[in-house]
């Protein structure tokens, strides 16, 4: 596979993962609170979620494909990382936090807030109501990984 097509793919995922992040956090999810006593409001979010949450990991399988090639294609050695430049270090980090954090979304937080929205009101303990509360730093805290992701790769780009 040609360079310019390795790198089109894999900015192709990463524009998927990140853009809808993005657009989950300053769009859907605002629109969502607003008009969240709105019955069709919570369904909207779950069926757009869940939709996102496919794009997300075709993306990753699309980002784990591309970027060992388009390492390899500059020279650097796989399996050697301290002779990679720094910013491609940087970046994959941040990548596999980003990655963790996703995970930790879609196996285990995503998961426990359906449950946790499942019940009444008043048969939510008090560590429920943490755990909604904090629920929405998660994907912020994405949103800004991710966004560093792309700092770093405009980085290594330019280096």
């Amino acid at each position: 596979m040609s360079q310019f097509a390795l790198v089109w793919l894999h900015l192709i995922a990463a524009v998927g993962w990140i853009g809808g992040t993005i657009f989950l956090s300053l769009v859907l999810a605002p629109s969502y609170r607003a008009l969240a006593s709105k019955p069709d409001a919570g369904a909207l979010f779950r069926t757009s979620a869940k939709r996102f949450r496919l794009v997300v990991w075709g993306a990753v399988v699309v980002l784990l494909l591309t970027g060992p090639m388009l390492v390899l294609s500059h020279g650097w050695p796989l399996f050697e990382p301290t002779r990679w430049p720094s910013p491609l270090r940087i970046k994959l980090s941040l990548v596999a936090a980003l990655l963790l954090m996703t995970l930790a979304h879609d196996l285990v937080l995503g998961p426990r807030i359906r449950a946790i929205l499942a019940l009444p009101p008043d048969k939510r303990a008090a560590s429920d109501q943490t755990i909604l509360a904090a629920a929405s730093w998660l994907p912020r805290a994405a949103l800004v990984l991710s966004l560093a992701v792309l700092f770093v790769a405009v980085m290594l780009a330019r280096s």
